[in-house]
């Protein structure tokens, strides 16, 4: 009995692994092939790479990024040096992207602005992503009076608009500041993140091998941390994506009504309030730091998408 038991498993194991044919007919395991299994992440990255926006949109993230971390060796102005001069040059053979009301390069202005936008918008999603995924796995795993609380103060924020309130948390921190603006920004937007996660556990709580590892003895934070948060970083990675655009252009209005960044730090949105106040005469004073939040927005937003449909098994046809 005990032969056949053996022999069986052995059939079994011999169907499901890859295998070649000798010049005499015998069968050769595939070791290359046993070492190439697929994984969902190198699906997703497989699926990524068929992606033409995804991929443009990930380079212009990179270049934005890069950018920005080069801009003190790259052969620019410094985006404060004065020249009046040559104030409000149009763009031309002198300046590319023309000069501001100081004569400051826009140039060297919007290369340096990418050293505060874009990593502040990263930054200040990945703090928020984080403390508002926490505390919605808390939410949907504890129940009870601690969901009650988490949620009704999600509820609370989610009630105001996102713009009227984060004015209001930047006047109440003192005015205007950048620190204060990225702190505003994550106060309106970690409900978000805590509704998804929220809904998230409670799905994936339902699973048997959730209700196995609550059986055999484990802890409530380890099921939560080992077992149940694995399976929840998909669409919360695509959103943190995605969002990073909103906290952008959220800060970069807050920027513009003067109450984030001051002068005569560079950032995009103080950069287009300087512009709109001296009219469409001058139109590349505002046009130049917008078209570099578009792109950023724009790429994300293809990065993004193209995420989506590669960590979702159904978008890809697994």
């Amino acid at each position: 009995m005990a032969s056949v038991t053996t022999r069986s498993k052995t059939e079994m194991v011999a169907l499901e692994t890859p295998a070649s044919f000798s010049p005499d007919g015998s069968a050769v395991l595939d070791v290359a092939s046993l070492r190439r299994r697929r994984t969902p992440m190198g699906d997703a990255v497989r699926t990524l790479r068929t992606k033409p926006l995804a991929l443009a949109g990930g380079a212009i993230i990179g270049a934005w990024l890069l950018l920005g971390l080069l801009a003190p060796i790259l052969p620019i102005q410094d985006p404060n040096h004065v020249a009046l001069n040559t104030k409000l040059l149009a763009p031309g053979a002198g300046h590319a992207l023309g000069t501001d009301d100081l004569g400051r390069s826009m140039i060297s202005r919007v290369i340096y602005g990418a050293r505060i936008s874009v990593p502040a918008g990263i930054l200040v999603i990945l703090l928020t992503g984080t403390v508002g995924s926490l505390l919605g796995a808390i939410a949907g795993y504890v129940g009870g009076v601690v969901d009650n609380v988490i949620m009704r103060a999600a509820d609370a924020i989610l009630s105001f608009p996102s713009i009227i309130l984060a004015m209001a948390i930047t006047a109440a921190r003192g005015g205007p500041g950048l620190s204060n603006a990225l702190l505003a920004v994550g106060i309106v937007l970690w409900p978000e993140y805590a509704r998804l996660m929220r809904g998230q556990v409670l799905a994936v709580r339902a699973n048997e091998f959730v209700s196995a590892a609550e059986a055999i003895g484990a802890g409530r934070w380890r099921v939560l941390f080992r077992h149940i948060l694995p399976s929840t970083d998909a669409p919360l990675i695509v959103k943190a994506t995605l969002d990073v655009g909103a906290a952008i252009v959220l800060t970069a209005g807050l920027s513009f009504i003067g109450l984030g960044a001051v002068p005569p730090n560079a950032e995009w949105g103080a950069m287009i309030k300087q512009g709109a106040d001296k009219g469409l005469q001058y139109w590349w004073y505002a046009a130049v730091p917008g078209v570099a939040i578009m792109s950023v927005v724009m790429g994300l937003n293809f990065f993004g998408d193209g995420l989506r449909d590669a960590l979702d098994p159904r978008r890809r046809g697994v």
